[in-house]
């Protein structure tokens, strides 16, 4: 009722008038009831009036005292603040006497905001020019200014995320895992190491047949050489079997038979053992 009436532009005393045509059988008799117990001389009957005096006659007291105890509890909560103002709006008709100023009712506002603009909304609060309308509009574009600034970062974050996660991917390669790069060739060339290839049918047989009398030929020398050095004497010098000369305690060196130098520091060695050297000294 009260949405139409402000929609015509009616004041509050035209609102009065409006809203008892409306009225029937029973409410309509307690209206003509109230306008007649007003005191003679009393200015027109104005909306506030109407619908206090309405409400007190016609909801139980329990219902007017529950609004009440919900009224000094509320709070904005996950609301939002024109939803809280308009909750506020509704049940402070039935708490009048928690306030009975402007600045009680602005103040009682503010203490029901949530943590997300109410810091702003007290220090605004303290301005001497602050009334409830102002202070309604003030809490309002705090919220859509805080909420606003909250999705710009929550909107960073992922693009941020989004960024690192596609920093662990190929840039030219759509998306894609950089492993999956690797060819199919490459995997192969490391999973089988290139290798001379072995020759097949005849050539096969003859490169066994060579390896295998050039293995036995080594393993020949080797052994003959062995049995000749197991069959002489030890050295009574030096306790080992070898031929030749031995040069123990001698200041000879041992692979090219100069005095002045051992081994290890001959120069015409070049990085060859002894045995290369001179294959009469048998070093054990």
């Amino acid at each position: 009722m009260y949405k139409t009436l402000r929609v015509m532009h009616a004041t509050k005393t035209e609102a009065v008038e409006l809203a008892s045509y409306h009225l029937e059988e029973v409410a309509y008799s307690w209206f003509e009831l109230w306008k007649e117990s007003r005191e003679e001389g009393s200015p027109p009957a104005r909306w506030n009036e109407f619908t206090d005096a309405f409400i007190d006659h016609f909801l139980p007291a329990e219902t007017k005292a529950a609004h009440a105890v919900e009224f000094e509890s509320l709070r904005q909560g996950s609301l939002t603040v024109w939803e809280y103002y308009m909750k506020f709006t509704h049940l402070s008709k039935y708490s009048i006497y928690m306030l009975p100023t402007m600045e009680a009712r602005v103040r009682r506002f503010v203490q029901g905001l949530s943590p997300l603009v109410i810091n702003e909304a007290a220090t605004a609060a303290l301005n001497s020019d602050m009334n409830y309308g102002k202070m309604v509009a003030f809490a309002q574009a705090t919220e859509d200014r805080k909420l606003k600034r909250k999705r710009e970062l929550d909107n960073n974050k992922k693009t941020r995320s989004t960024g690192n996660l596609s920093g662990s991917y190929s840039g030219g390669n759509s998306g894609k895992p950089l492993h999956r790069r690797v060819s199919s060739r490459h995997v192969q060339s490391i999973a089988q190491p290139s290798a001379r290839p072995l020759p097949s049918g005849p050539d096969q047989q003859r490169w066994g047949h060579s390896n295998q009398g050039n293995h036995g030929a080594n393993q020949q020398v080797q052994s003959n050489g062995d049995s000749q050095l197991q069959q002489r004497p030890p050295c009574p010098k030096c306790g080992r079997r070898h031929l030749g000369v031995c040069r123990r305690g001698t200041d000879e060196c041992f692979g090219s038979e100069v005095k002045g130098h051992q081994l290890r520091h001959c120069p015409n060695s070049q990085g060859t053992t002894s045995k290369s050297l001179n294959p009469n000294i048998r070093i054990s």
